[in-house]
């Protein structure tokens, strides 16, 4: 089975999966999981049934400040997130790795928000403004990110954002409605990539008029067929041992199924809102923009360490 959106369901998703095939033997299920990025799914809760196919947010984090602490215009920084897990997880993170590379970076202001609440975010904008930050780093997804782009539009903010999902739908919209914005994004993926998964993102939007972006289903499949292949089976018990610690080619490189805790190790990008080129003339939401990539993070870089204690069948 696969799941994505909301690690609160996903954690009760790999319990319940795990107590089935406790009960069930010889009738086991496997679980994809593909953009639930709390690290406890790979931590204290892990599961030999999980595997996660999307870098989690202390390793999203990691890379990101890996990133922010060479860029000497980043002085003063503001923190938008929504009140839940991932919010604060975000804000937590973020806060631990720019305190170890970046002292002399000043945390200005903070806000956690209700999640999916919040109609009008000119409140938070114009707080931001008061701080005289000049950075804005947000977790913020769906609609609490497009109406924080609307508002830091319509006040006319100028700020550089770090972001893990400006570009989810409706976003892209929001940004290009804005103009020129600097809006840095940390993901596996970005919107430039070549060769067969430009192929298939471009089939998709000919055939549905929408971007594909989740390009973790594409290595759910790839991570599937290879295990397949090794296990020479397709007996879930015999599947998921193939499975764990596996290397196969990904669309953004050699990744590893980390053996110890069944989490996805791979490439990582940090991406850039820009102008779409002939060149790279992908159009994010037919908007003639698209997100670039301006660093690559290798996976050893943004692998952090797990306190998994993996129970084995």
């Amino acid at each position: 089975m696969t799941q994505g959106n909301g690690s609160g369901a996903a954690l009760a998703i790999s319990d319940a999966v795990s107590k089935h095939n406790e009960r069930n033997p010889g009738k086991e299920v496997i679980y994809f999981n593909y953009a639930a990025v709390d690290p406890a799914l790979t931590n204290e809760k892990c599961s030999f049934w999980h595997f996660r196919l999307d870098a989690d947010t202390s390793m999203k984090m990691e890379a990101l400040t890996s990133y922010m602490k060479d860029q000497p215009v980043v002085k003063k920084i503001y923190l938008v997130n929504q009140n839940y897990s991932h919010g604060q997880q975000v804000a937590r993170y973020f806060k631990e790795g720019i305190t170890a590379k970046r002292p002399d970076a000043q945390i200005v202001g903070e806000d956690l928000h209700p999640l999916g609440q919040v109609k009008d975010f000119a409140p938070y904008v114009a707080k931001i403004k008061q701080s005289g930050a000049d950075t804005l780093v947000t977790g913020n997804w769906g609609q609490d990110m497009t109406l924080l782009i609307k508002a830091i539009n319509d006040a006319g903010l100028k700020i550089a954002i770090y972001a893990y999902y400006a570009g989810v739908s409706g976003t892209p919209t929001a940004l290009a409605l804005g103009g020129e914005k600097n809006v840095n994004q940390i993901a596996i993926s970005h919107s430039n990539f070549e060769g067969d998964l430009a192929k298939l993102r471009n089939e998709f939007k000919a055939r549905f008029n929408d971007d594909y972006y989740t390009f973790q289903t594409y290595a759910g499949i790839a991570l599937l067929s290879a295990g397949m292949a090794k296990a020479k089976s397709t007996d879930p018990l015999k599947l998921a041992q193939a499975m764990s610690g596996l290397r196969f080619p990904n669309f953004n490189g050699e990744a590893e199924m980390r053996k110890s805790d069944h989490q996805l190790l791979q490439t990582l990008y940090v991406s850039q809102w820009t102008r779409a080129t002939p060149k790279k003339p992908y159009s994010e939401e037919n908007t003639g923009y698209n997100f670039d990539s301006i660093k690559v993070i290798e996976p050893y870089v943004a692998s952090t360490p797990t306190s998994c204690q993996m129970k084995r069948p």
